[in-house]
């Protein structure tokens, strides 16, 4: 079974289509999913993962005192939530959900790989943007807070920025590993254990993701971020991208080697092949 291909289909025959009727080869990318269903899905999903991540924060504050359980709480909500959406959503957008990996798909699709264009990635993060506010806002109406709420939670040291740069670099590595080695099935659960460890063992609690990031300055809640400290944390996030794909490059040189035509992460999620 491929990616994309619906959990207890039915035969072709019982759908009213001919059994003759010629059907894609294994493995082949699906037609593509038109663009506005593409950006409706990075947007929904995005503001979905912050709703996730900013309303189980308040939570966690409302039921316990305890720090770290608070961040245990924030930690499992985000990891349960954030495999669900990839597993709903990678078939249509790739499940990107953050500008940063669209950034690095773009760029390996520039250098003659496969992945979003110029135009996708200008729709792509306008969505990603939108949805992580609009996330952070609904969560603060659900829970009865000040619908917007400028964050004065500052996160501005160096050693932050140092996890931002180790956090995303680290997802960066995981999701184009995977696609190198031809295992993006396993994403939706790899991509969201690893965000869900990162959230203990990077000091900055692994933001790793510019428009969260956004999002997470609307609101003064436990998940928030200053808006002073957003530059910083995006500056450290696209430095993270820098060094994950320079890791991927090295660390897989031979598998792109074996495999000319490996495939991008948006692509084997189901997404447009525009290469």
């Amino acid at each position: 079974m491929s990616v994309t291909e619906p959990v207890g289909a039915a035969p072709a025959a019982a759908a009213g289509m001919p059994a003759d009727a010629p059907r894609p080869a294994p493995g082949a990318t699906p037609p593509q999913t038109p663009l506005i269903a593409r950006a409706s899905s990075e947007l929904v999903g995005t503001a979905a993962l912050v709703a996730v991540v900013v309303g189980s924060g308040i939570q966690a504050t409302e039921l316990s005192q305890d720090v770290g359980l608070q961040l245990l709480a924030n930690s499992l909500a985000t990891v349960f939530g954030l495999g669900v959406l990839i597993a709903l959503l990678g078939p249509v957008s790739g499940a990107h959900f953050n500008p940063a990996v669209s950034l690095a798909e773009w760029w390996t699709a520039r250098r003659g790989g496969a992945g979003v264009t110029a135009r996708e990635l200008a729709v792509y993060v306008p969505s990603q943007i939108a949805g992580a506010i609009a996330g952070a806002i609904l969560a603060d109406a659900m829970f009865g807070e000040p619908l917007v709420t400028w964050s004065t939670h500052d996160r501005a040291a160096g050693n932050l920025l140092l996890g931002e740069v180790v956090a995303t670099s680290g997802l960066i590595l995981l999701i184009f590993g995977l696609a190198r080695t031809d295992r993006l099935r396993f994403a939706p659960v790899a991509v969201a254990s690893y965000i869900g460890a990162a959230y203990w063992f990077t000091s900055s609690t692994s933001f790793a993701n510019p428009a969260v990031t956004i999002g997470r300055a609307f609101t003064d809640t436990f998940a928030g971020i200053a808006p002073a400290s957003v530059p910083g944390f995006i500056g450290a996030q696209l430095a993270g991208v820098i060094v994950g794909l320079a890791l991927v490059a090295v660390i897989f040189m031979r598998g792109e080697t074996a495999t000319a035509a490996a495939p991008a992460p948006l692509q084997a999620l189901g997404g447009p092949d525009e290469s």
